[in-house]
């Protein structure tokens, strides 16, 4: 069980991180803009670091799931990182619709 938690972990603070840089990419590419360019990228910054403090607390609730079902662990992980990925994909699409913006 502790293995997969590690796992668990792993995998969803590591799929934050990836979406957290692609919200931080979008702004540097949308403060080449000479309108808007320091504007795109100050947005950017609190836009990834408010997401990343939620993400990370949705991961960590979730994975607060993980000893629920000690007879089947493999389930428990399975559901608890798919439920992860789904709620930070979910998450990801209003920071990067407001930093389009």
């Amino acid at each position: 069980m502790t293995l997969l938690a590690l796992l668990y972990a792993l995998l969803a603070f590591g799929a934050l991180v990836a979406l957290c840089t692609m919200i931080l990419r979008i702004g540097a590419m949308i403060g080449t803009c000479p309108d808007s360019k320091d504007t795109a990228r100050a947005a950017a910054v609190t836009i990834a670091t408010g997401f990343a403090a939620i993400g990370a607390g949705g991961v960590t609730l979730i994975g607060a799931l993980l000893p629920l079902n000690p007879g089947a662990p493999l389930v428990s992980w399975l559901l608890a990182l798919g439920c992860a990925s789904l709620c930070l994909g979910l998450g990801f699409t209003t920071p990067s619709a407001s930093c389009a913006r």
